[in-house]
């Protein structure tokens, strides 16, 4: 089985945007935003593909897939 896991915090800091502005850019709420930093929302493609844009990276730098301990 496969969890995906987020840099999507770090990417974000870098870049110099909040929460809140991060949202405002990409159209979502900051609820999401949290939401999807910790790991408790997968975003759908579109969205993910829209937070990598705003944060000028590749979705694959903020989202990958991990294979689960055993």
């Amino acid at each position: 089985m496969e969890v995906q896991t987020s840099n999507l915090k770090q990417v974000r800091k870098a870049s110099g945007l909040t929460q809140a502005q991060l949202a405002q850019l990409t159209g979502v709420s900051r609820q999401t935003i949290i939401a999807t930093e910790k790991g408790d929302y997968a975003p759908s493609v579109y969205l993910a593909l829209r937070i990598s844009r705003t944060l000028n990276t590749t979705v694959e730098e903020i989202f990958s897939l991990q294979e689960e301990a055993p």
